[in-house]
């Protein structure tokens, strides 16, 4: 069964009913996709770099309230870190910037960690071109 809205901190369900930086980056310097097998949700990240901070983040998530809300609060906390910051960032990271997340939907601050480092692997095979 699918926990309501209502389950949610004040903070997921604001970034739930209002993402932040939602859409794609035209021309990114890196891009991350990924999915969870168990539940479908997918995320996909872009990312535009300048001096080798994150100066732009966007995403594109399908999912449940949670997933949406980790996808948006991720693109507001690594804007301006380097790549190797944005990786250090965990779940836990994610998941407390948004107030907490019920146990069952902690994967989807697995799914923005995830996605965040594989844009940083693609961001590292593009340079290494």
């Amino acid at each position: 069964m699918t926990e309501g809205v209502s389950a949610y901190s004040d903070l997921v369900r604001d970034h739930f009913e209002n993402p932040r930086n939602a859409g794609e980056i035209a021309d990114a310097d890196a891009m991350g996709y990924e999915t969870n097998p168990v539940c479908g949700d997918t995320m996909r990240l872009t990312l535009r770099l300048n001096g080798g901070r994150i100066v732009e983040a966007r995403f594109q998530t399908s999912g449940c309230p949670a997933a949406i809300a980790a996808s948006s609060i991720c693109t507001e906390m690594i804007r301006g870190l380097s790549m190797a910051e944005a990786e250090a960032l965990t779940k836990e990271d994610y998941a407390s910037a948004l107030g907490g997340l019920p146990p069952g939907k902690m994967h989807c601050s697995v799914l923005a960690a995830d996605a965040v480092r594989a844009a940083a692997a693609d961001y590292r095979q593009r340079a290494s071109r």
